[in-house]
């Protein structure tokens, strides 16, 4: 009887055990029940969302590249051009985090390829056609947050232009500080 009764009451405890950690774990609020993150992104234990590529904000609201579309105005001093002020635009590319720029470096080619991170355009090596001439580029930039609002903004790159010849035409690379800023 009384190995019954032990065992019975070491039963009632760890039911109550078990019940009062049900209890208590059920308590814990759910940061993630009223987060809803757009585009795909994925809610975390503490409420943020993580955002796939191409996509930004608290929430993930916010296309990444649309902060970069637009038409700029370019002012640059290369190391082997003269300074010059021009016009260009930017437009959607094929993927969600890439960008068309058209009339790049002033040459009125077809485009130059380009993809965009946070605050970062990329635009990896590739070649462009000038008229007869075949010119590689490739560099970064950034926009400058505080002059970056809206429909307004600045970005500050840094590329290079190769010739067929071997010229090279920096913007704030290998110690030029001449870096090319785009402004909206």
């Amino acid at each position: 009887m009384r190995i019954q009764l032990k065992s019975t009451l070491l039963s009632a405890i760890g039911v109550l055990a078990l019940g009062t950690v049900i209890t208590l774990s059920s308590c814990q609020e759910d940061k993630c029940k009223a987060v809803v993150c757009a585009y795909d992104g994925v809610c975390q234990d503490d409420g943020s969302c993580v955002c796939k590529i191409g996509y930004e904000g608290e929430r993930c609201e916010t296309i990444t590249r649309d902060k970069f579309k637009g038409t700029w105005t370019v002012t640059e001093d290369g190391t082997a051009s003269n300074p010059a002020r021009y016009a260009i635009s930017v437009e959607n590319g094929e993927n969600i985090n890439d960008v068309l720029i058209r009339n790049f470096y002033n040459k009125d080619n077809d485009q130059v390829s380009a993809h965009v991170k946070e605050d970062t355009i990329i635009i990896d090596r590739q070649a462009i056609q000038v008229g007869e001439q075949t010119l590689m580029v490739e560099g970064k930039g950034y926009a400058v947050p505080e002059a970056f609002y809206d429909l307004h903004g600045k970005l500050m790159l840094h590329y290079q232009v190769t010739y067929e010849d071997g010229t090279v035409d920096r913007f704030g690379i290998n110690g030029n500080d001449n870096y090319a800023i785009w402004t909206k």
